[in-house]
């Protein structure tokens, strides 16, 4: 399926839950919402946060999406599983809902297939997630900006750049599960083989002259806010890796 639609939904949980959620979650949780007509793109650990659990999902359009939402909240398997999986959660409601920056940002069709159930092998890598806060309007030239110059910079230091997202700017088409509404927002996804290869990746970033001349200021005059960096370690049955 072509996911033109992507949340990034980040969960706050209560302390020594993530482990118990990311069972449930890739036991229960992964196909049985595709089989709603959604894709489960990838879950994650955050490095910088033990009470903090990410994944992405993804949809061909917005009505798709209230489709296939509606019919796995209501079904079944939520109904089971929904007092387990809430009971974890302090909140659910960080989500951003974004799109790819153009046709060719998306993400690819993964090259392997997602890791079976009894899969006990730990992703070795981990994504890196760069959420840039924009004024309004302006993500269609941030995107540009980030083709022409960004771009080009990070791949040079190593970052396998994975997509390219902004806002979606369409109203929340399932009302019942809150987005983060009236954000103007740039993401971008990068994987790193290892934390040794992201810190390879960073010494060189801080070194390139591009970097140190001009990119650096010119990408924050850009921010509304600091830029958000989230180190994202792979579930074992994350598509994602």
């Amino acid at each position: 399926m072509h996911t033109n639609i992507i949340e990034l939904r980040r969960y706050r949980l209560k302390p020594g839950t993530r482990q118990a959620l990311i069972d449930l979650f890739d036991r229960e949780f992964i196909e049985s919402q595709e089989a709603c007509g959604m894709s489960v793109i990838g879950q994650f650990r955050d490095l910088d946060d033990a009470n903090s659990f990410a994944w992405l999902r993804g949809f061909a359009d917005m009505d798709a999406r209230a489709k296939a939402l509606g019919t796995f909240y209501t079904g079944p398997v939520w109904a089971r599983h929904c007092d387990a999986a809430n009971g974890t959660m302090v909140n659910s409601d960080n989500v951003l809902l974004l799109r790819p920056a153009n046709t060719t940002t998306g993400f690819a069709t993964p090259a392997q297939p997602r890791p079976a159930l009894t899969n006990s092998i730990p992703a070795t890598g981990f994504v890196e997630a760069s959420i840039c806060a924009l004024a309004p309007g302006r993500a269609s030239e941030f995107a540009t900006f980030f083709a022409e110059k960004l771009r080009p910079a990070l791949r040079d230091c190593g970052a396998d750049i994975l997509a390219e997202l902004i806002s979606e700017t369409a109203p929340n088409s399932f009302p019942r599960l809150p987005v983060r509404d009236g954000e103007t927002v740039f993401v971008w996804l990068a994987r790193f083989d290892s934390t040794s290869g992201y810190a390879t990746f960073s010494d060189r970033l801080a070194s390139h002259p591009d970097w140190q001349n001009h990119l650096d200021a010119e990408l924050d005059q850009w921010l509304w806010r600091p830029r958000e960096i989230l180190r994202l370690a792979p579930t074992s049955r994350s598509l994602l890796r």
